[in-house]
């Protein structure tokens, strides 16, 4: 079995969470799984001093940045279809709403960009699961807006209303739990939308791992 993760970049506030993004490929890798690491090769949206939380005058690729957390073993999204893995995991991190679409701009209107869309699509019709990792949920809402699928972000009002206006069903969640749904084959857990310690995101993330598993080989 070979499961895809989709980075969007290195670092919370700019890209992948390096926890959430860790924290899975251990899970898949203790449940002796195989990985294929992937990020679109593009331009970062903007990069933050991790330290400062300030923006920096620089410019950043996210498909380089990710390679740091996938130890240089990391595909272009582009090179891969549905039929190359048998589910996705998309941990979270700002970048993942920054990178992958405009949701910050545009809420319940946002765009997915195309290289991310078009694999999620195709994983859905395969009928091959999904899970999404903190705010990766809602990447997974406006890209597959006919399917209404239902997710989690943890207990965030605003960012629940946002999903469902896209057409999704919300369902809040603690932090070490998950939501399936097991029609759409979309796993999603809230992780550091909720979570405070690297302990707390790690229940619910293996959870998630491990039913994307399940699911993989019904």
């Amino acid at each position: 079995m070979k499961i895809g993760v989709l980075l969007a970049g290195c670092g919370v506030f700019d890209g992948a969470e390096i926890h959430e993004a860790t924290l899975t490929l251990y899970f898949l890798d203790k449940a002796g799984v195989e990985t294929l690491i992937m990020a679109p090769n593009i331009k970062q949206k903007d990069v933050i001093n991790h330290l400062t939380g300030e923006p920096m005058n620089e410019e950043r690729n996210v498909l380089v940045e990710a390679a740091r957390i996938a130890r240089g073993n990391i595909v272009d999204i582009d090179q891969v279809k549905a039929e190359d893995i048998d589910g996705l995991i998309m941990p979270g991190g700002y970048g993942v709403a920054k990178n992958f679409s405009n949701f910050l701009e545009k809420g319940a209107e946002a765009d997915v960009i195309p290289q991310v869309k078009r694999l999620l699509v195709e994983l859905f019709k395969a009928g091959k699961p999904i899970g999404a990792i903190c705010i990766s949920p809602v990447i997974v809402a406006a890209a597959l807006r006919e399917a209404k699928p239902t997710v989690t972000i943890g207990t965030d009002v605003d960012v629940a209303k946002t999903i469902e206006a896209m057409g999704a069903r919300h369902l809040s969640c603690p932090v070490n739990e998950m939501v399936v749904d097991e029609e759409n084959k979309i796993v999603t857990t809230p992780a550091y939308m909720l979570g405070k310690t690297i302990k707390d995101v790690a229940e619910g993330i293996e959870k998630l791992v491990n039913e994307v598993i399940r699911l993989a080989k019904k």
